[in-house]
């Protein structure tokens, strides 16, 4: 079967450099720059070959080769996914870096972006425009491609302000399964097959339906009519409680943290965002964890100043309320929004920026989560993650390794629409949250394994329906089915439709993707083209379910017998819905967890070649972690 598997990537290669299109192969270049990855756990991940479109036509082509030999192709756009999935040990890795032009139109404010371009390339056209006012609804740090953010949902630094990133698309173009080019508009009739196309491609678009190529977006304007940022960062280093003296009233700890569960509980306008990370450092010793916060306001100066002290001010002093209101009011700072993008978000990034680069390698692992910010469901969680740290630091003593929980600040605007509106599904979560190991020793993999494991099955309850996570920030070690239940909900059966319709034979598949529904996975995939099932062929109404359920609703019933009745040769469904809570039967079992094969992490893949290689730059670093102020510039674009 390998031979085989080799005979026909080996066709595949031939025939695109045929047509031209760029192809790298082992020890090339081009391909060792492109497989590099900053995550260690994924350094010996080598697909057969790199190829790096220029165009459409590349693209689809590709497509088309690809599947006629049944070769898997495995989308790479700016490389960030946490969980290693834009990397391959298998077929065709399809980097899409050379399509990365973007344009802005003034007229319609409508933005154009390539399916490679990365946020950096789409912030430096409103910074060489000067259209300060203007935001584009992107994310947070600018290497991170369009692509996987924008079809995973798009959690940005205005999304409580504008919504999720997908909430604000116009238009997308992708290359399907079949090889054709389809675009997708806002417009369409949501009940036609590109109308559920385009509300799967907004929250379940990554590497399940095809290769998008284009995005259209509606450019966001500010609502000061200064068109002004307030921003800034701040890393607070709680004392810790052998600091206290004897005037001070009860423990330094627990009044950080009653600051801190107040903070989470509190009720912001839309126009703020604070993100914040809880770090628990094993060189730090001098506090016990520290949290760093950043922020993001729609508005000028003063009426932030004034938000923080009604916020935090004097009457919450005594727990430490006080303190954190001066070191946010002094550590912000207002200034035209395309200097924020320019520099300022870059700066506050700059640690997940530098980690981000194959240059500065360590192993990683993540897990997510999905809070609401009622005060008791807040005081467990995080009781639980000062303890956790606690755990940490002492069972890691004298090693070399970071634990980060952050907390992206989520809700706003984003929450005002019904979860089944798009594909994201979590969009009442007021704060998508993960969890995140970093360490440099390969020895300590599985001892971070299982710490991981222990520290997430704590917290998991606590997650809206004890399951919800965030397709942007996976979790490797969920099996398929889990992963489809934990990113989006009930939303599932829908997207597994829409999967039947634009990809029958299942070629864009990868193992935290979305599955065709049960009766299509029975059917032989000559017997459905002997049927001439098309993308144009229409689903019955009553078999998808209206988009507009609210939260917590069943679907409609689907009639057994029905090809598109996802559940006619199974038990019904669990709502995996129902309103969240501490609800018995809801949580992810260990079971749900796939075994790690810890060899298969550390396996004999790489070449001599691998080993001596040293990586080209792909841009220059100028020393970004000595740098004290940082710009798009100096990341290469």
């Amino acid at each position: 079967m390998a031979v085989i598997e080799r005979m026909a990537e080996r066709f595949v290669i031939d025939e695109l450099k045929k047509d031209k299109i760029p192809v790298f192969l082992p020890g090339e270049t081009e391909y060792e720059r492109s497989v590099a990855n900053a995550n260690l756990l994924y350094r010996f991940t080598r697909p057969a070959c790199v190829v790096q479109p220029k165009n459409v036509g590349h693209v689809q082509t590709i497509v088309k080769e690809a599947k006629e030999k049944s070769v898997p192709i495995t989308i790479k756009c700016g490389g960030h996914s946490y969980a290693g999935f834009s990397a391959t040990d298998k077929g065709i890795s399809l980097d899409l870096l050379n399509m990365n032009r973007v344009t802005i139109d003034v007229q319609s404010n409508t933005v154009t972006l390539q399916g490679g371009a990365l946020w950096g390339h789409a912030y430096k056209q409103l910074v060489n425009n000067r259209m300060n006012g203007f935001i584009i609804n992107g994310g947070r740090c600018p290497t991170v491609g369009v692509g996987g953010f924008l079809l995973g949902g798009g959690l940005g630094p205005f999304t409580r302000s504008f919504g999720m990133g997908c909430d604000t698309l116009k238009e997308i173009t992708i290359v399907t399964a079949d090889g054709n080019k389809v675009t997708v508009k806002d417009t369409d009739n949501p009940d036609s097959p590109k109308g559920k196309l385009f509300w799967a491609l907004c929250g379940a678009g990554g590497g399940n339906f095809g290769v998008v190529v284009e995005f259209k977006m509606y450019l966001q304007k500010l609502s000061n009519q200064d068109g002004s940022v307030v921003a800034g960062r701040y890393t607070w280093f709680p004392k810790s409680d052998k600091e206290r003296t004897n005037k001070t009233k009860g423990k330094l700890m627990d009044k950080f943290v009653d600051t801190m569960n107040d903070f989470y509980a509190t009720r912001w306008p839309d126009q703020v965002t604070i993100d914040m990370s809880w770090i628990c450092d094993l060189k730090e010793t001098s506090s016990e964890l520290a949290v760093r916060f950043l922020v993001y306001y729609d508005g000028i100066k003063k009426d932030f100043e004034k938000l923080i002290a009604d916020k935090l001010g004097a009457d919450k002093a005594e727990n430490g309320g006080g303190e954190l209101a001066e070191q946010l009011t002094r550590r912000t700072m207002s200034e035209k929004s395309t200097r924020f993008l320019h520099e300022t978000l870059v700066s506050q990034w700059s640690e997940e920026t530098i980690k981000a680069f194959p240059t500065d390698p360590a192993f990683k692992l993540y897990s997510s989560f999905v809070f609401k910010n009622d005060l008791e469901r807040i005081k467990k969680i995080t009781s639980i993650i000062r303890e956790e740290m606690a755990v940490f630091k002492s069972r890691f003593a004298g090693e070399s390794g970071l634990l980060q929980v952050t907390w992206i600040h989520s809700g706003g605007k984003a929450s005002r629409k019904d979860r089944s509106a798009s594909a994201f599904r979590w969009r009442d979560g007021v704060y998508q949250t993960y969890i995140m190991l970093d360490w440099k020793e390969k020895w300590m993999e599985g001892e971070m394994r299982a710490f991981l494991k222990a520290f997430k099955d704590k917290l998991r309850p606590f997650s809206i329906m004890s399951s919800a996570a965030f397709i942007n920030f996976p979790d490797a070690v969920l099996s398929s089915s889990t992963a489809e239940k934990t990113y989006y909900g009930n939303n599932t059966k829908n997207l597994r439709l829409v999967k039947q319709q634009w990809d029958p034979d299942n070629f864009f598949k990868w193992k935290q993707g979305i599955k065709l529904p049960q009766t299509a996975e029975k059917t032989p995939a000559k017997a459905k083209r002997r049927s001439k099932t098309s993308a144009a062929s229409l689903i019955p109404a009553e078999a998808f379910n209206a988009f507009n359920m609210s939260p917590g609703a069943s679907s409609a019933p689907l009639v057994a017998g029905n090809p598109f009745n996802i559940n006619a040769l199974g038990a019904s469904e669990r709502d995996y819905d129902r309103r969240d809570g501490l609800v018995e039967g809801d949580s992810v079992s260990s079971d749900d967890e796939s075994s790690v094969d810890e060899q298969e992490l550390t396996d004999e893949l790489a070449t001599e070649q691998w080993e001596t290689f040293t990586l080209p730059p792909a841009r220059s670093l100028m020393n970004l972690g000595s740098r004290g102020v940082l710009g798009l510039t100096d990341l290469g674009f």
